[in-house]
Formats: C-alpha cells, sequence, structure tokens
C-alpha cells in the first residue's frame, strides 16, 4: 500500500486534470521545469531501485531488431542513455514536457534524439518498434485521459510493435488497464517485483504484424497477482 504522501501525489495530480488539457499541460511544464532546476532532482542515475528498475524493466523485452525505439516521459535521459547502449543499431528517441531536463538529456546521450513535447498533444507522424512509458501515467489524472494516452502510446507502435509500461504496484492495475483493454495490443508479459521498499510492475504488450497475418491473442488465460 502507498504511503500517505504518495496518495496525496495522485490525488493533486487528479485535481489538475480537471483543467483543460491545455491548462493541464502548461502547469505540468511548469511543474517539471520547477523540478529539474537542480540536475536529477529524483536521483535517477544513482539510485540502486532505479537501476534494478531499468534492469528488469530491460529483461522483460522480447529479443528482436529494433530500429526506432522512443521513451516517453525521458526526464533528463538516464534511461534513454541505457537504450542507446543497449540497442546500438536504433535510432532512439526521448520526449519530455521538461525543456530543462531535455537540456541535461541531450548532453548525457547525444546520440539520441529528444524531443520537447507531451504525450497528450505530441505531434510524432513516426512509428516505433519499442516504445517506453515509465512513472509517467499516474501524472495524467483521471479516467478519460488516461484513456486517451493508452491510445496515444498504442498509435506510436508499428505493425510487430512493443509496448512497455512501468508503474508502481498495485496501482499500475488502473494505470495498465486501458492498455489492457485496448483491442490494438495484446498483452506478452507481466512482471511484478515485490521485494523492493516501492513495487513495481513491468507490463509488456505487442501490436499484432498486420503484413504477417497476426491478430491480437486472447486475454483470457491473463490473471494479475493477487
Amino acid at each position: 500500500m502507498a504511503e500517505l504522501p504518495e496518495h496525496l501525489h495522485r490525488a493533486f495530480f487528479r485535481a489538475m486534470s480537471l483543467l483543460s488539457p491545455r491548462g493541464q499541460g502548461v502547469f505540468l511544464r511548469r511543474y517539471f521545469d520547477w523540478w529539474h532546476r537542480t540536475p536529477d532532482p529524483w536521483k535517477l542515475g544513482t539510485d540502486a531501485y532505479e537501476r534494478r528498475k531499468y534492469d528488469t524493466t530491460l529483461g522483460e523485452v522480447p529479443r528482436l531488431p529494433y530500429r526506432r525505439i522512443l521513451e516517453v516521459g525521458c526526464a533528463e535521459g538516464v534511461f534513454t542513455d541505457t537504450l542507446v547502449r543497449r540497442f546500438p543499431e536504433a535510432r532512439v528517441t526521448g520526449i519530455d514536457i521538461s525543456a530543462r531536463a531535455l537540456d541535461r538529456a541531450r548532453q548525457r546521450a547525444a546520440r539520441a534524439r529528444f524531443v520537447h513535447a507531451d504525450l497528450l498533444s505530441h505531434g510524432l507522424e513516426e512509428e516505433f518498434d519499442l516504445v517506453f512509458c515509465a512513472e509517467t501515467l499516474y501524472y495524467i489524472g483521471r479516467a478519460d485521459r488516461l484513456r486517451r494516452a493508452s491510445r496515444r502510446l498504442t498509435g506510436l507502435l508499428a505493425d510487430g510493435g512493443v509496448l512497455v509500461l512501468v508503474h508502481p504496484w498495485p496501482e499500475a492495475r488502473s494505470l495498465h488497464r486501458f492498455a489492457d483493454e485496448d483491442p490494438a495490443v495484446w498483452l506478452i508479459a507481466r512482471r511484478v517485483d515485490t521485494e523492493t521498499h516501492r513495487p513495481f510492475a513491468v507490463a509488456v504488450y505487442r501490436k499484432p504484424d498486420q503484413a504477417a497475418g497476426e491478430v491480437a491473442a486472447s486475454r483470457e488465460g491473463d490473471r494479475l497477482p493477487e
């Protein structure tokens, strides 16, 4: 069960989602630019828990050829840089709502491309073979915007593409439910790590490859841990 400060944090961002989409976007840009007034405010580059989460996440990614990779909510590019090193043949793109964070991300991962945008209103037209979205969806707020965010994520996938969502457990149940229900993708893996001070879930989805004649698999056999 999340601690009280985390419950309050979520309630605050649900309240902010009562703003118009434009108003919410303006608020989030200012909020994250304020946090990034100092480098790496959440210690993503040094914290052992974050490293464990990155390693667990990458361990769940199917071993497929990936030419175009996207990280949504890349912050200062810590995980983006890991992706550049792990997939040297791929073109890696990171998007984030904070311009300050992206300035540091460009210094950290010079081989990656970075775009100043948010999930709900980005103008990306490219499709990706692999998309990551971690510790981001709880900022979206209420259910209708979570549904839209999920559709935006699955809409970024090329045929046969893979989407990876990573969020705290058990909150991930509600944050990932729209991807679970999306007929455009099917769930191929879910791992829940409860052996940490802040449990998290990694959910992996794949879009059928229409050229190969694939169709979405049934979800009847999928069960979440109790």
